[in-house]
């Protein structure tokens, strides 16, 4: 079932964009000026990493589970 809905190209899509967004608040709203520990910013981070990864990866996974049910 894993590889007929694609999954691990799904999560590679998917973390990978959730890593590309979270780069880029991170480089919008953190890097120009904070004043709390970077720490953090770094902490929060990865939950954003990895909650946007798994929701675009079941995201993904369910788009795939359509196609392959309308086949």
């Amino acid at each position: 079932m894993v590889s007929a809905l694609d999954v691990p190209r799904n999560a590679a899509v998917g973390f990978a964009l959730s890593a590309l967004f979270t780069a880029a608040v991170f480089a919008l709203f953190v890097l120009p000026g904070t004043r709390r520990p970077m720490a953090l910013y770094v902490a929060l981070a990865f939950v954003l990493i990895v909650s946007l990864g798994g929701l675009a990866t079941a995201l993904l996974t369910a788009v795939s589970a359509v196609k392959l049910a309308r086949r």
